[in-house]
């Protein structure tokens, strides 16, 4: 049972963050949902209210399974490393968080000005409900399930099936790449529900920006997580967020 004491701790420290994460993109998902969507909510549940609380509950549910199990393969796999901060690390991670923010900020313009709806919704994002909702549950929860989860997963799985011969400690870089690669896959495909929910169709074009902006920056994310650690993918993916915002702010 002491084996399972860490990640089962792990877990609940991300109780808090989840309940205000969970909180946080219900809210958004009502300010940025279509119109039909939301008058489907109403005809099933008969408030919006009900909304709120399944995104809170779902997202409790998140952190605790993916949190607990998403250690247990991190720690099996080698790609769990020690919870501290570094300069390099730091300096290298702020580096890709500032760059990548400033990409995705383009989205405002380049696709904004393509797909229609996109700068709405970039729009409504900067509300205090979607500010808090990309910090924490794309910085946090998001990392926690695609990254520390699915990508130490995926790791184990090739390491079994292809170099099971190899310890842990002697496992081929070549597993995490491809894991990273797979996870960044799911990562993207992993919005096209929010996505659809915003646009209310999947167009070639908003599949291309679906995957080009969260398949790049899951890549950017998965290579800090298996460099430096969970921790560093999530400050990252949290400054990602702040830098794009930041930048939205100031000129739309």
């Amino acid at each position: 049972m002491s084996k399972y004491k860490k990640p089962l701790l792990f877990s609940l420290s991300l109780l808090p963050v989840a309940v205000i994460a969970g909180i946080s993109v219900g809210f958004y998902q009502l300010d940025v949902y279509s119109e039909e969507i939301i008058a489907e909510v109403l005809a099933e549940f008969g408030n919006t209210d009900i909304l709120i609380v399944v995104a809170a509950v779902q997202t409790v549910g998140y952190a605790l399974f993916f949190g607990f199990f998403g250690y247990i393969l991190a720690d099996k796999t080698g790609l769990w490393k020690p919870i501290q901060f570094e300069k390099r690390s730091l300096v290298v991670t702020l580096v890709i968080s500032v760059t990548g923010g400033i990409v995705f900020s383009l989205d405002h313009w380049v696709f904004g000005s393509m797909i229609d709806g996109i700068q709405a919704v970039n729009a409504a994002s900067l509300t205090v409900s979607g500010v808090i909702a990309s910090v924490l549950y794309g910085g946090i929860i998001e990392e926690i399930m695609l990254r520390l989860f699915f990508m130490s997963l995926i790791a184990f799985i090739v390491w079994k099936l292809f170099f099971r011969k190899h310890g842990k400690e002697n496992i081929p870089t070549s597993v995490s790449v491809v894991a990273n690669i797979v996870a960044a896959f799911l990562f993207a495909a992993g919005h096209l529900p929010f996505t659809m929910g915003i646009f209310g169709t999947l167009t070639p074009l908003i599949l291309l920006r679906c995957f080009l902006l969260n398949g790049g920056s899951g890549l950017a994310f998965g290579w800090l997580y298996r460099k430096y650690g969970i921790v560093y993918a999530i400050l990252g993916h949290a400054l990602f967020h702040i830098v794009g915002k930041l930048i939205w702010l100031a000129f739309i």
